[in-house]
């Protein structure tokens, strides 16, 4: 069935335009999830189509009545239909990412990079580090890196470290940091958090995106997320129990005037429901996002005694 499917594709359809018509009628018949990187039918079809084409996504409409040989529109066709029937997300099947701006390799051993924390680094963290030094920034559960590249850009003067406990994402990781042209200034670790850190003070910043997702949401979750790394959004059944050792550990990594930013997304009711005490700062995003708050190093060490349960032992 497929063969003959596809064989039908490839005969009736000409030009780029018609495979970007053919795709966008797939995806909507298919009822897909958008969520990894774009948000309608359209641009994921561009993204697809154009990949596949080895063409950059502005050239769309200059190219859109170009016509495709036998060899490419058997290849686009293909990875339409697994995006439909597999369910893979496109920056999957395209092994292309984009965050900050900036291009990242991406495969099924990382997250594919969609942090509203982009937004925070592309402002310089302002206003929490303005006019402040940042010399040393650590990115926990860094995954492919794109935190810690992107701050690094954002950042010329500053040291990161990106550690993550999987090898797997790590290598991903180090095709980034190569890539990029990050190598003396973003370095790679495996580590449990912050086990294989010396302690003391270090970081002007630390900055996660850990796994945060709940058993609920996990249960809920539509396939297409199935092929992200379960380490990378299981956390326990309240989506907190990294997010509870990084409060507990953060303070004594950072600097006097250091500031702990992290991404917990829809477990942020549970984390305010947990800690009605602390007084997380909760960011506003004008590009949408939500679920990332603020401590500084002060305010954790006068909340110390509420996450002492969590904390690392030696």
């Amino acid at each position: 069935m497929d063969k003959i499917f596809v064989d039908e594709a490839v005969t009736e359809l000409k030009t780029i335009g018609d495979m970007l018509r053919w795709a966008v009628s797939r995806f909507n018949d298919a009822g897909i999830y958008y969520g990894h990187g774009t948000d309608n039918a359209w641009d994921e079809a561009v993204a697809l189509v154009l990949h596949a084409l080895h063409l950059p996504d502005e050239l769309g409409q200059q190219v859109i009545h170009a016509n495709l040989t036998s060899s490419e529109k058997h290849k686009i066709v293909e990875m339409i239909l697994r995006r439909v029937r597999e369910r893979v997300p496109v920056p999957y099947l395209t092994n292309v990412a984009y965050f900050c701006g900036l291009q990242f390799y991406v495969d099924e051993r990382v997250l594919v990079p969609r942090s509203p924390i982009g937004e925070m680094i592309q402002s310089g963290f302002a206003p929490w580090l303005y006019n402040k030094p940042v010399k040393r920034i650590l990115d926990l559960c860094t995954g492919s890196a794109c935190i810690a590249i992107a701050c690094a850009y954002e950042f010329e003067d500053a040291e990161v470290d990106a550690l993550d406990i999987s090898e797997d994402a790590l290598d991903v990781a180090q095709i980034n940091v190569e890539n990029l042209g990050v190598m003396d200034r973003v370095f790679p670790m495996q580590s449990d958090l912050f086990s294989a850190l010396p302690k003391g003070p270090q970081y002007d910043l630390i900055v996660s995106n850990p796994p945060y997702v709940d058993q609920e949401d996990i249960d809920d979750m539509p396939n297409e997320y199935h092929h992200e790394p379960a380490i990378g959004l299981a956390s326990g059944r309240d989506g907190l129990d990294i997010t509870k050792r990084i409060l507990a550990n953060a303070a004594d990594y950072l600097t006097e005037e250091g500031v702990l930013v992290v991404e917990v997304g829809n477990s942020m009711v549970h984390l305010m429901e947990q800690f009605p005490e602390v007084p997380f700062t909760w960011v506003n995003f004008e590009n949408g996002g939500d679920g990332v708050f603020i401590l500084t190093r002060d305010q954790l060490l006068e909340n110390e005694s509420l996450f002492a349960i969590y904390k690392d032992r030696e």
